[in-house]
């Protein structure tokens, strides 16, 4: 877990991919390279916890190598919430943004649908916990890039063709 002093600048903490971050107070956390890889916010505003993931593959049970449970947004998100409940947020209060699942190649078969899927799981294991997802944005061709502002919940989305947007 992340934490930074109050009245201090933002401390930049970076999630990189099959990875996540939980983190309180005035910290910004950040990850890149969201093509078809989804990255899923999660925040709790009432707490002061915000937590950041960026899987690659919508289950656990596609891999092949050694399990990296954030490598996966089935058992990914239940690490994260996990970790997150153990920092003193409350499920209840969770709030989730989803970003990426691009689809980058133009292939018709499933594996061109790796992008889908990831958001579609993460619908699907947010739901079960009864989390609610209070904003997407998904699909499309382009890559993304990720801030999470810990304080405020606010997660500022950057894309080469459309600039940087807040959610």
């Amino acid at each position: 877990m992340s934490e930074s002093a109050p009245g201090a600048e933002p401390r930049l903490v970076r999630v990189g991919v099959a990875e996540y971050e939980v983190a309180t107070g005035d910290v910004v956390l950040s990850t890149s390279g969201l093509g078809s890889c989804l990255g899923i916010a999660l925040h709790d505003r009432s707490a002061g916890v915000g937590g950041l993931l960026h899987a690659m593959l919508p289950a656990a049970a596609e891999g092949r190598e050694a399990h990296t449970p954030a490598k996966y947004v089935d058992t990914g998100v239940a690490d994260l919430l996990s970790t997150m409940v153990a920092t003193g947020a409350e499920p209840g209060r969770l709030r989730a943004k989803l970003v990426g699942g691009s689809r980058m190649l133009d292939f018709s078969d499933e594996a061109g649908r790796i992008g889908d899927r990831n958001a579609e799981a993460a619908e699907a294991a947010l739901s079960e916990t009864d989390v609610a997802v209070v904003a997407r944005d998904v699909g499309g061709s382009h890559g993304r890039s990720v801030r999470l502002d810990v304080s405020s919940g606010d997660l500022h989305v950057r894309t080469v063709t459309d600039g940087e947007s807040v959610i």
